[in-house]
């Protein structure tokens, strides 16, 4: 909702804390969890809860008691600028090119664990509120209650606190030094301990080692015969780096790693068998695109659902998808501002040839890509789109980035340590997870010994560390009371507030933070 150039989060708070089944370990009324539903929210303000361990679902925003819940879900987000293909992912590159330009299929592929790149999955949707009772036009003018009632520190913050996801992970593992002393050019072979009769004779060389080294030799020569025909034209060596020998040059092109942008280029040649397009649709009613592809696109939800999940034809029809995968709170203060695309909710869109086999439900946020879920047709399961649409989507990141700096990182959802299905996130590096104590990122590789331990930890190794944006103040929680806007202190002056409401909003403002609560407004009645 816009009021006054900005947007109000309007929320409803539900006290509930009944337990329902998980849909990981599938235990009955085992999962616990606390939740909202936003009428309207600032991509600013989710951002910020996600930073908390909040997670939407369409317009349920749902927060997992870690310390209570039998699976704990804890927040993870990849840098994406410094992502680090894995050997598992490169291979899912190369069969999707393989497909792609000569129509080729593996025969054996694995399939990917069945809930690959499937964030909600573990959310009983059957325990969500369809929708609010309470209808709030938030279209309607909000009034601010004149500050001569509001003590002087109760003035809304313009600002919002720099964003947690702004602090820079530890680098992870460096990976094993290569053969090839690219700042020589020399080839080295070690010789293996107890290996060769006499250890005055040198070390026995691999062919392709031998062949290597021919192969740079011959470069080696012809790199310096143009640059003697260079000098007898009195030019200068052709050569990027002046003070850079020519065989180093070489050798550090030839040994750079190919990077996540040219194994996707790479795949889509105009003369392939195959022709991958991916498409990114706004999640609007006002949108063409969204419009005229939602038949094709509810429909292969259903055939998903189904397949995978086995869900019924009730549970999958077009309505619970857009309650699910297409209803959205979010809305940008000034949706020129940041990238091309704008912030809020989105739908990429995976066609070949034409056709929709998969679709990435995303939000784009400030500081990041939010990923919310995956659907894809079965029939292409062999192509492993989870991993492949994730990928795609770190580079979509990394392609935001250049038109809107601040975009660096790609939030994965939930990663579970003890569900094997959901612990594949976490080969995604470098990676951070959320302490879920005092909210700040830790590598991952710092948490899976304690993780191991016990389901539950506090992942932050210093002791004294607290939330710094913990609730402080319940007099300066922001309601809407009768379309107006007040601090909570006014709000129980003028309602004569009971100690039942007074509890579930100190408990609200625990949980989303101080800075939301003073900026988001909790609906009172």
């Amino acid at each position: 909702m816009m009021a006054g150039g900005r947007v109000h989060s309007i929320l409803e708070y539900f006290t509930a804390d009944d337990g329902y089944k998980c849909g990981y370990c599938k235990g009955s009324s085992s999962s616990y969890s606390n939740g909202m539903w936003a009428h309207a929210m600032s991509v600013q303000d989710y951002e910020d809860l996600i930073d908390r361990g909040w997670r939407r679902s369409g317009m349920y925003v749902y927060k997992p008691t870690m310390n209570r819940t039998c699976c704990p879900q804890y927040t993870i987000r990849c840098h994406a600028l410094d992502f680090k293909l894995s050997k598992s992912s490169k291979k899912v590159l190369k069969k999707m090119a393989r497909f792609l330009s000569k129509g080729e299929v593996a025969k054996g592929t694995d399939v990917e664990p069945m809930d690959s790149h499937s964030e909600d999955a573990g959310i009983d949707h059957q325990a969500v509120p369809c929708n609010s009772e309470v209808n709030i036009d938030i279209e309607k003018p909000l009034k601010i209650v004149s500050l001569e009632e509001l003590p002087e520190s109760a003035e809304i913050q313009e600002n919002p606190q720099p964003d947690a996801a702004s602090e820079k992970g530890e680098p992870g593992q460096k990976h094993a030094s290569s053969e090839t002393n690219v700042s020589t050019g020399s080839l080295k072979c070690t010789p293996k301990p107890g290996r060769g009769a006499d250890p005055n004779k040198p070390p026995c060389r691999k062919a392709k080692v031998i062949r290597r080294e021919m192969k740079l030799t011959k470069l080696l020569q012809k790199q310096q015969q143009k640059e003697m025909a260079d000098i007898s034209q009195h030019q200068e060596p052709s050569s990027s780096n002046p003070h850079l020998h020519p065989l180093q040059h070489h050798a550090t092109q030839a040994n750079k790693p190919k990077s996540l942008e040219e194994f996707i280029s790479e795949s889509l040649t105009p003369d392939a068998a195959h022709k991958l397009e991916v498409k990114l649709v706004p999640v609007s009613s006002d949108d063409p695109d969204f419009i005229e592809s939602f038949n094709q696109s509810a429909a292969l939800y259903a055939k998903y659902q189904m397949a995978v999940h086995h869900d019924s034809p009730d549970e999958c029809n077009e309505s619970q998808y857009t309650r699910f995968l297409c209803d959205s709170p979010l809305q940008a203060e000034n949706p020129a501002d940041g990238p091309p695309s704008g912030y809020g909710s989105f739908h990429q869109q995976y066609l070949l040839d034409g056709k929709i086999i998969a679709v990435g439900v995303i939000d784009i946020l400030p500081h990041c890509i939010s990923s919310v879920y995956l659907y894809y047709d079965p029939d292409y399961a062999f192509l492993s789109l989870g991993v492949y649409s994730a990928l795609r989507e770190i580079a979509f990141t990394t392609q935001l980035q250049k038109t809107a700096p601040s975009i660096r990182y790609y939030y994965m959802g939930f990663y579970i340590h003890s569900c094997p299905k959901m612990k594949y996130k976490g080969q995604y590096h470098p990676s951070d997870l959320l302490c879920p104590e005092t909210y700040a990122w830790v590598p991952i590789e710092k948490c899976r010994t304690k993780l191991d331990q016990s389901k539950y930890s506090r992942l932050n190794e210093d002791i004294n560390a607290e939330d710094e944006n913990s609730f402080r103040d319940l007099g300066r929680v922001l309601v809407l009371y009768k379309n107006a806007v007040m601090p909570y202190s006014i709000y129980q002056r003028r309602k004569k507030g009971r100690a039942d409401d007074e509890a579930a909003v100190r408990q609200y403002a625990s949980l989303v933070g101080q800075t939301c609560a003073e900026r988001m407004l909790l609906y009172r009645s």
